[in-house]
């Protein structure tokens, strides 16, 4: 781990959240929790963009006949995942849930680059945190169902 960010949920909790969403045993994943400055120089560095983001998940090799691959690595800047879920009314597990979900997607080949595709990823979040106890995370606390934040 690479903050000293207090509230982490334990390491069990967090390989729940990655094998609801699809990894398998056979997968090998990092998931790194890092700080603001670490965030923002991954993000600047492999993205192109300035400042933080709050997941980056890099692939890694498929599994083969010879043994496991590895899916990938996941890198969370926590810090700006405990202000999201604050400035979204979002409990602050909750949005870590949704963010190791949507990581692990990405890494499975799921992408939100055009919007059949962004639908079908979010479907598959949904259905995955419903599972693990957690709400839609699109859905804007105290407005009408089928409201939407982003």
């Amino acid at each position: 781990m690479a903050t000293r960010a207090a509230r982490l949920p334990r390491g069990t909790r967090l390989g729940a959240w990655v094998a609801a969403a699809g990894a398998t045993g056979r997968d090998e994943l990092t998931l790194r929790l890092v700080g603001w400055r670490e965030g923002r120089r991954l993000n600047e560095q492999f993205r192109g963009r300035s400042g933080p983001t709050n997941v980056l998940a890099f692939s890694g090799t498929a599994s083969g006949p010879h043994g496991p691959g590895t899916l990938g690595d996941l890198v969370i800047c926590l810090p700006l995942v405990y202000r999201e879920a604050r400035e979204q009314g979002k409990q602050t597990l909750a949005h870590l849930a949704h963010l190791v979900v949507h990581g692990v997607l990405h890494l499975r080949g799921f992408d939100h680059d055009d919007a059949a595709s962004a639908r079908r990823m979010e479907r598959a979040e949904v259905r995955i945190l419903a599972r693990l106890g957690f709400a839609n995370p699109y859905r804007v606390p105290g407005s009408p169902v089928g409201a939407r934040k982003h």
